[in-house]
């Protein structure tokens, strides 16, 4: 009788696993498919997300003056941010295409001219005298530097095409994020309750409020105070010196943005700029003046725009964004860049709010 009862109940909890092992591969096989599904649209969708919430404030001053219309709010904001970010920064990005191909028909038709190295340059320790000779070569011969260097060449070409086609697909999703972002913004406020349901589902009442409140937090201390700020003075910077008729002005804009970034001195980007413009002397003294007094204060434009930006401090340390921006950037171009700090910084902070929960105050 006893042996009967336990092949019952081992039947009834073999059924039972097997059911629910069964219900946990459909779930996971649907979720498998919806990612693979969603995954093209992934970085686009977080961006759009990102900005949404960061705009969503100065939508509803735009919604309060338009008496109340989400939808003519967002249209607005959409139209004023493609012509005023992202209109220019297609044209940074693009001014990088033209020069790398530029540099590729000078060298396929040995019309490029290199000016011989300065002596001082083999006074450098290690690498002084092998980077003068080919220096060197190249100011003398170089189309025989060239052809010794091919399959170098050829590899690093492929890199830049890639880099340059990674740039070009990343315009294209901000462009799109923007669109995308709108239509968030129009629906903000279902949208901000269903965040909340999402996140209490997944914690409890008083947890899940608090989750929301740190992401939206996050979001826009990094976005504005960090990634704002460090875009606007290299899209600043950019537009000077293609005024100023700088050559590889996308070079100079990437690394304006980096540096932007990583809180260190955009002057480092433009006094370089600034020595270059007055050793080619294509420009008269007025000119030149001017353009370095824009630079200059284009390269100290952060000290002005993060008391108008950032309303209080970003709580995510600076080496959390930077990391978070450089990956982000060289797994998904420059669009995960923004999408990479931003995450990073939100991961961070839910991550110490875990650690910190229940700890006692500690005074500093």
């Amino acid at each position: 009788m006893e042996n009967n009862e336990l092949a019952v109940v081992e039947k009834r909890l073999v059924t039972r696993f097997l059911d629910m092992f069964i219900k946990f591969g459909l779930i996971l096989g649907l979720a498998s498919f919806c990612f693979t599904v969603f995954s093209p649209f992934m970085n686009m969708m977080l961006w759009a997300l990102i900005l949404a919430v960061t705009l969503y404030p100065l939508h509803q001053r735009f919604a309060a003056r338009l008496g109340g219309k989400q939808g003519r709010a967002s249209t607005l904001l959409v139209l004023l941010g493609i012509l005023l970010i992202v209109a220019p920064t297609v044209a940074m990005v693009s001014s990088l295409g033209d020069s790398v191909s530029s540099l590729v028909d000078k060298v396929g038709n040995n019309t490029l001219t290199i000016p011989a190295p300065s002596d001082s340059i083999a006074a450098i320790p290690l690498v002084g005298e092998k980077l003068h000779a080919i220096w060197l070569k190249a100011s003398t011969d170089l189309p025989s530097l060239v052809k010794s260097y091919q399959p170098q060449l050829g590899e690093l070409a492929k890199q830049v095409v890639g880099m340059l086609a990674s740039m070009g697909g990343g315009l294209l999703g901000f462009v799109a994020s923007f669109i995308v972002a709108g239509i968030i913004m129009a629906w903000g406020a279902p949208g901000a309750v269903s965040a909340s349901r999402i996140a209490v589902r997944f914690t409890d009442e008083n947890k899940g409020i608090a989750l929301v409140k740190l992401c939206t937090s996050t979001i826009r201390a990094v976005a504005q105070g960090v990634i704002g700020v460090a875009f606007i003075q290299a899209l600043l910077a950019g537009i000077i010196m293609s005024l100023a008729g700088i050559p590889a002005v996308g070079i100079f804009f990437v690394l304006a943005l980096i540096l932007g970034i990583a809180q260190v001195p955009v002057i480092l980007v433009t006094g370089p700029v600034i020595a270059y413009m007055w050793m080619a002397g294509d420009h008269g003294t007025l000119l030149n003046i001017i353009y370095s007094v824009l630079l200059v204060v284009a390269g100290m434009a952060d000290n002005v725009l993060k008391p108008l930006l950032l309303g209080r401090g970003v709580d995510a340390p600076m080496p959390v964004v930077l990391l978070g921006a450089l990956g982000g950037m060289a797994t998904n171009g420059i669009l995960g860049m923004f999408i990479g700090a931003t995450l990073l910084s939100i991961g961070y902070r839910i991550f110490m709010a875990w650690v910190n929960e229940g700890q006692p105050h500690v005074e500093k």
